[in-house]
């Protein structure tokens, strides 16, 4: 019987071992497919002289897109079971991109990438919805704080992988091409997961009945650091290209170099994370990253090409910092049967911020240099940091 036991205790381990590593890979390669996908579509944009306001207008029509879809995906992802809706997002994805790739010689460029990211954008949400809420079920009796910076290291290797592939992808190939390749990215994520079989206790997400999220004020500032976190992302991705090409006279290799550099800091992010998180309180460490990033941004006014980058490498070790705490932090709050909505509700905060944001730029963003936008924004960041700062003090005062 002692036999039995151990030959059960050895193999649940392995068991569960495999099926992260299957996630891990599935989760790289998606990483390298939507990474290059955002890189290839804004370069292509630019490159085609639409300018920055196209890139800002497709991302706020991809903001949209998100808006709607994260509540029914963070509804869908805690009563169904979330390998399958990721798999099926995955070849969904798979499908697109080569839809595109196919479209583009027809030079619609501007219409073709507009449809093409909306279908992108929902499956994409449903995926990244999918994915995240799965790393606790994936730690059960493990470090959560561990498991999330492993996950979001490979993700952000795979961020890496795209930024370096898509520089000569684009520089000396078609864009067909280059969506055909990172096409295959997805076919390879779904193949990968689908082999994968969890536990029921880790894999099966169906439930009858889930328990109401309730939202209090400690998880409305969560929301809100995530958010402005989020949005300062999405401003590199909106204004990077044009910041290279535009006003630093730079090639495809200069914005893959960015690219590059952001995603070897957000690597650094994720490794810091596993220590930093367990050492620093999780409110102050979110409002040191969130008032870091604002004087990053603030910097980017006065820098040239070179400096710049690292500038670009400091913002991807920020995010990632940040992004894990918040991650973890929600994941420690929020009971598994309800993390979907609670995901979906956070980044639907984090939308509506970004919406606004593309909206502004979609409007002065041929009008005003793209430093002048980073510095603008790294003000307002700093403003809500201090007043996020504020409120969480007022409140250890109240008796």
């Amino acid at each position: 019987m002692s036999e039995a036991c151990q030959v059960c205790c050895n193999q649940r381990p392995s068991v569960r071992s495999r099926a992260f590593l299957g996630f891990l890979i599935s989760t790289l390669s998606a990483a390298v497919g939507r990474n290059g996908y955002y890189v290839a579509s804004a370069w292509i944009l630019v490159e085609a002289g639409c300018g920055s306001t196209s890139v800002a207008t497709v991302l706020a029509i991809v903001s949209l897109a998100e808006l709607v879809a994260s509540p029914l995906v963070g509804v869908a992802t805690d009563r169904f079971d979330r390998r399958h809706l990721i798999i099926a997002a995955d070849l969904t994805r798979f499908v697109i991109l080569l839809a595109t790739a196919c479209a583009l010689p027809y030079k619609a460029t501007f219409l073709i990438i507009c449809l093409s990211a909306v279908l992108f954008a929902f499956c994409d949400r449903v995926a990244l919805t999918g994915s995240q809420s799965v790393i606790r079920a994936m730690a059960r009796g493990g470090d959560l704080v561990a498991s999330n910076s492993i996950v979001f290291f490979v993700m952000q290797f795979g961020c890496l992988g795209a930024a370096l592939l898509c520089g000569p992808l684009l520089s000396e190939r078609s864009p067909a091409l280059a969506f055909t390749v990172l096409a295959v990215f997805f076919l390879v994520s779904a193949i990968s997961l689908s082999m994968i079989r969890l536990e029921p206790a880790s894999g099966s997400f169906i439930r009858a009945r889930s328990p109401a999220l309730d939202i209090d004020a400690g998880l409305l500032r969560l929301f809100a650091v995530y958010a402005l976190s989020y949005a300062g992302a999405v401003l590199v991705s909106v204004m990077g290209s044009a910041f290279i090409f535009e006003e630093q006279r730079g090639t495809a290799a200069d914005f893959g170099h960015l690219e590059a550099t952001w995603s070897l800091g957000s690597l650094i992010g994720a490794v810091l994370a596993a220590k930093l998180t367990r050492i620093v309180s999780a409110h102050g460490l979110h409002f040191a990253l969130l008032g870091a990033s604002a004087l990053s941004l603030m910097a980017l006014l006065v820098m040239p090409l070179p400096w710049s980058l690292i500038v670009f490498a400091a913002l991807g070790v920020l995010y990632n910092l940040g992004r894990v705490s918040v991650e973890v932090t929600l994941q420690s709050r929020v009971c598994d049967s309800a993390l979907g909505r609670a995901k979906g509700v956070m980044h639907s905060f984090a939308v509506t911020l970004g919406l606004f944001i593309f909206s502004i730029t979609a409007v002065v963003g041929d009008h005003v240099s793209p430093s002048t936008v980073f510095f603008g924004f790294g003000v307002a960041l700093l403003i809500s940091a201090s007043f996020l700062s504020r409120s969480v003090a007022q409140q250890k005062d109240e008796p």
